[in-house]
């Protein structure tokens, strides 16, 4: 167990100073009051960019933990970014277990945690098929489910780009209600489930 799971003074600061990002990226949000503003709970996105994670923390009433592959870790400034904010390193190629566990941790602790079922990015407009490992994580915890759908990040930074496009497109960020998921089904059922739901936002 790490000392500390997030810098509580970083997200203060980001929290005074994200309107700028908000304003600047041209996001829109539909149902924020959907994400539970204390209890454990579980984002689960579409992921088509890079730019996904910050701009849930731009719009987010709290801090979102997200699983991140480890190789970022060891990106300068970015690797310290992602930890201050209390990322989870994830090992790409196979399941990993210990970030799992993890995760099921903090979500029991009362945190949020971000995740992104299709486990990569998808190319523009389109959807990849779930991980079952998204199905574990759920299976193992009561927290809260909450289905997210983001469109137009991929038009302003999609996979293979350099730099973003700022301001040539808006971004729209819907969340939908808890989601009343069978923890029973196998986790390649609530994998999709999930998705499904996902698509329908």
């Amino acid at each position: 167990m790490e000392d500390y799971i997030y810098s509580e003074t970083g997200y203060k600061l980001w929290f005074k100073i994200r309107p700028v990002f908000r304003k600047l990226l041209r996001i829109e949000v539909e149902g924020i009051e959907n994400i539970p503003l204390e209890k454990g709970c579980i984002l689960a996105s579409n992921h088509r960019s890079n730019l996904d994670p910050f701009v849930l923390n731009t719009i987010s009433p709290r801090p979102i933990l997200f699983m991140a592959k480890q190789e970022l870790f060891g990106v300068p400034l970015l690797g310290w970014l992602i930890k201050k904010a209390g990322a989870i390193p994830v090992k790409r190629n196979r399941r990993d277990i210990s970030a799992l566990k993890r995760a099921i941790e903090l979500a029991k602790m009362g945190q949020c945690i971000g995740i992104f079922p299709e486990g990569t990015r998808a190319k523009p407009g389109q959807f990849r098929k779930p991980q079952s490992g998204v199905g574990l994580l759920v299976s193992k915890t009561e927290a809260q489910v909450i289905p997210v759908r983001i469109e137009g990040t991929d038009i302003i930074y999609p996979v293979g780009s350099k730099l973003p496009k700022i301001g040539k497109s808006p971004i729209t960020v819907k969340i939908g209600k808890p989601l009343d998921i069978d923890r029973n089904m196998d986790y390649t059922e609530i994998s999709e489930f999930i998705m499904e739901k996902i698509k329908q936002l």
